[in-house]
């Protein structure tokens, strides 16, 4: 029997946007929910969010979403390829839903939170090993001073690893669901128990489950994936291979704007130097030569030895 990738969109929509039960159990294990909080009954809405300010805001369509009979709202994206957007798409949603309570006649004090539950299949924050990601809006100088309203949660899929084969928690065995579903099936059932649900999720992965025509979409879905990656990828080698040359290009500019500057105040200072010497030099032939002229003057010394004495020709001696 063949099973298809449960993160694959089409199958993914089918299993946690169609069936309540799985979808209680998939929220209730991944999201942050208190104790005595649970979700216990939940009821799908219509997943494209129609903007009030169509000339301002494009409508958006969100993978699964529903609400649960205290009125609190829940969205879940499953996302193959991350990209830098994505937080901000994910917050815009939420926030919408949150605010369009009060076009329902909701009074502030009756807003209920907006739970948007990500799941990314590639690591998005490197800088840290944690793959489970709660944000909130808090205060930052008392981390439990928080405003309700909004949660977002993200999944880093790739950090996640069931290192624990015999843990039963509800998280781990829907991950592994996820991302280790064949490994997940055939752990004896000594060893682990799977809940219903998840079987149920199992079940609906069957390839036979599934028209031909909605197999093709399976399979163009990711094919766009892989192309999508891969351009990202030869996007990225480009862009490294450009920044190279132009760190190249910057560099020898700049290493040559700094030689000629250092040439410049290295000339500069010889040039000084030689300057300084050359009027030493001057200087000092001036002063040979009144020492010459006074003798010469005085008479008492001929030619050929006043030459002698100040270093001048004696050629030098009787032009003065």
């Amino acid at each position: 029997m063949k099973y298809l990738d449960p993160k694959n969109d089409l199958v993914f929509k089918r299993v946690f946007g169609e069936h309540p039960k799985i979808t209680i159990s998939f929220l209730n294990a991944l999201l942050p929910l208190q104790p005595g909080k649970e979700i216990i009954e939940i009821e799908f809405v219509k997943t494209e969010l129609i903007s009030e300010l169509p000339s301002l805001v494009k409508n958006s369509i969100v993978d699964v979403r529903c609400k649960d009979s205290s009125g609190r709202h829940f969205i879940v994206e499953m996302q193959m390829l991350w990209t830098d957007s994505f937080m901000s798409r994910v917050l815009f949603n939420a926030a919408k839903i949150y605010v369009r309570q009060l076009l329902k006649g909701v009074k502030y004090d009756g807003l209920m939170p907006v739970y948007a539950l990500s799941i990314i299949n590639q690591n998005f924050d490197n800088s840290i090993q944690d793959w489970y990601h709660h944000y909130l809006m808090t205060n930052q100088f008392h981390a439990s001073k928080i405003i309700e309203g909004l949660n977002l949660i993200f999944v880093e899929l790739p950090k996640f690893q069931s290192k624990k084969l015999r843990d039963k928690k509800l998280t781990v065995l829907w991950l592994r669901y996820l991302t280790e579903m064949d490994k997940l099936m055939h752990t004896p059932e000594d060893k682990i128990l799977l809940p219903p649900e998840i079987l149920e999720a199992i079940e609906l992965t069957k390839e036979s489950n599934f028209t031909p025509e909605q197999l093709l979409a399976y399979d163009k879905y990711l094919d766009a994936i892989r192309t999508e990656a891969s351009i990202k990828a030869d996007a990225l080698k480009k862009g490294k291979a450009e920044g190279e040359a132009i760190g190249i290009a910057k560099g020898e500019a700049i290493g040559l704007a700094k030689g000629e500057e250092i040439g410049l105040a290295k000339g500069e200072e010889i040039g000084l130097a030689k300057g300084e010497e050359i009027g030493r030099i001057k200087a000092e032939a001036e002063t040979l030569k009144s020492v010459a002229l006074r003798l010469k003057k005085a008479g008492t010394m001929p030619t050929e030895q006043i030459a002698d004495v100040t270093g001048l020709s004696e050629d030098e001696v009787n032009l003065l």
